[in-house]
């Protein structure tokens, strides 16, 4: 026994494990329930009493020295991979490189319109997405057969009749009417609902941004001349704007605003259907029962709103002709996009 307890303290010295399967492997040889150390102290039993003090010393001697180098070899390997011999794997190759993404079009859009107005001195507001009937409605001077109060036209929580969730942030416009006192000039970005059938040209939801100018001698002149700066600002210095009358419920008068195509440059092509013009917006002077209903003197004060739908403007800026592109979260269109 003593020659081969002398015999493994040579084998354990001379082991020299490349990595972390190899160093199980001598474990498992020497140390485990069934290795050789635990063979030897079986066989103790069988020794002479006579020879089992120094053969037991030298069997004891010999597991410490495996239980150490088994704790170095573990610390020197620690840091290392399960094989650093694999074959199966070239460590020459390059590294899977990191694609850069880029913002979302209605991202860069918002952002453009915003950093245009507030040059213009308008700052941001905004408003929660479940509003009320009064700020969603009645202070708009919407009336009560409206149909945008119908369940197929608005998102009605839970079938209340005064609980839905925002058709438009003209909400944020009132709320900021009731809480500030004129010079109001504002602008409301933000996500709009609206119980509509999911097709290229419409959405169950969307995003728009309207501004709100409220004050003294405020006229339709000033209306104008702001869109227009934001019409040359956002699609180029030689766009020009037109007025067509309309209805709004919270605008008198009320105007749909379009801007000369900027595929023909107003000479007329599929796009704009042969008229030279595309409509980008809704605008209009503040109906006096709107400011009336939100505390503000309609007789001292007069101001212009307008809105229009990111997503419009997006699908003008960079000719996009399916609406449902801009939710769908395809990498292959969202990776064309980069800063306007």
């Amino acid at each position: 026994m003593l020659d081969k307890i002398n015999q493994y303290a040579a084998e354990i010295a001379a082991i020299q494990p490349q990595n972390k399967v190899a160093l199980e492997d001598f474990r498992i040889t020497y140390l485990s329930k069934k290795g050789l150390i635990s063979t030897l102290f079986e066989n103790f039993k069988a020794v002479p009493n006579d020879q089992k003090k120094a053969i037991g010393g030298e069997l004891n001697k010999l597991k410490q020295a495996a239980e150490a180098k088994l704790a170095l070899l573990q610390e020197m390997l620690s840091n290392q991979g399960d094989d650093l011999k694999d074959d199966h794997f070239d460590y020459s190759l390059p590294t899977i490189p990191h694609q850069i993404g880029t913002r979302h079009p209605l991202w860069l859009v918002k952002n453009r319109i915003i950093e245009i107005f507030e040059r213009m001195g308008f700052s941001i507001a905004t408003g929660p997405e479940i509003e009320d009937d009064w700020h969603n409605f009645s202070a708009l001077n919407f009336a009560e057969n409206h149909p945008a109060r119908e369940m197929q036209d608005t998102f009605f929580v839970n079938l209340n009749p005064d609980i839905a969730l925002r058709t438009h942030t003209s909400s944020v416009q009132v709320r900021t009417m009731e809480t500030q006192k004129p010079p109001i000039r504002i602008l409301s970005p933000g996500r709009v609902f609206r119980n509509e059938a999911i097709t290229a040209r419409a959405h169950c939801f969307f995003h728009q941004i309207e501004g709100l100018y409220i004050n003294e001698n405020v006229s339709v002149k000033d209306l104008k001349q702001t869109l227009l700066y934001f019409a040359q600002e956002f699609f180029g210095k030689k766009t020009n704007i037109r007025m067509r009358p309309s209805y709004f419920p919270f605008t008198e008068p009320s105007v749909e605003v379009d801007i000369s195509c900027q595929i023909c440059g107003g000479k007329g092509c599929n796009v704009c259907k042969h008229s030279g013009w595309v409509e980008i917006m809704g605008a209009g002077m503040v109906d006096p029962n709107v400011l009336e209903n939100c505390g503000i003197d309609s007789k001292k004060y007069t101001g212009f709103a307008f809105g229009m739908g990111i997503e419009r403007i997006t699908m003008l800026k960079y000719q996009i002709k399916d609406l449902r592109l801009f939710s769908e979260n395809d990498v292959r269109f969202l990776r064309q996009f980069q800063h306007i």
